[in-house]
């Protein structure tokens, strides 16, 4: 399966555009209910707020929802929609939250209104790709570790979890096409030494 880019974190951010506040939240999502879930979260949290827009996108099936929520429409979901889609991202969640601050901003205002707190929000939420990864393992001597989180970078290897007993073993994800050259790197810099022990495997951050 293909990589893909979402978000790695829940975050927001937000702004007044003529007295009006919009504040900006994103989330990652794998499916309908978790979108669903958050943004009646949001809502919710901003029951008094004018308008709750939203849109998201998943992976599976290339759904691909918004709602204006009261406002005009094409000036709040589509481009909350289009921020998504312009940086490429799947199994993401954004909810804008407009406090309404007595000043008209107009279509083109709404627009670029909406599409900056979904903007500053996806920023937050930080972008991140998602790659098809093998789950590994290796357990070293505690003077080779230095060496190893070395040979592990280089690779673009990310360190899960480490125990640390009478040797040190890290646990760790790493695209799958460079998994055997990783082992190959490690068992020629420890003159076979130590080899690696696979786990399984996940989608995961690269």
């Amino acid at each position: 399966m293909a990589e893909y880019k979402t978000v790695e974190i829940e975050s927001c951010d937000e702004f007044v555009e003529k007295r009006s506040r919009f504040i900006g939240y994103v989330k990652p999502v794998s499916n309908q209910n978790e979108a669903v879930s958050f943004i009646n979260s949001i809502k919710s949290k901003h029951w008094d707020a004018a308008h709750n827009v939203y849109a998201y996108v998943l992976r599976e099936n290339n759904i691909r929802r918004f709602s204006d929520d009261g406002e005009p429409s094409g000036t709040a979901g589509m481009p909350v929609l289009d921020v998504i889609l312009k940086n490429e991202l799947v199994n993401v969640c954004v909810v804008v939250t407009r406090y309404f601050g007595g000043v008209l901003l107009g279509a083109g205002g709404l627009v670029r209104a909406y599409s900056h707190a979904s903007k500053i929000a996806v920023e937050s939420g930080k972008i991140i790709t998602m790659a098809p990864c093998k789950v590994m393992s290796a357990s070293v001597d505690y003077s080779f570790f230095d060496r190893l989180t070395g040979i592990l970078g280089d690779f673009g290897a990310n360190i899960r979890s480490t125990q640390f007993t009478d040797k040190v073993t890290a646990e760790f994800t790493v695209k799958s096409e460079k998994a055997e050259m990783l082992e190959c790197k490690l068992v020629d810099v420890s003159n076979g030494a130590y080899t690696l022990k696979e786990i399984g495997e996940c989608f995961a951050k690269v």
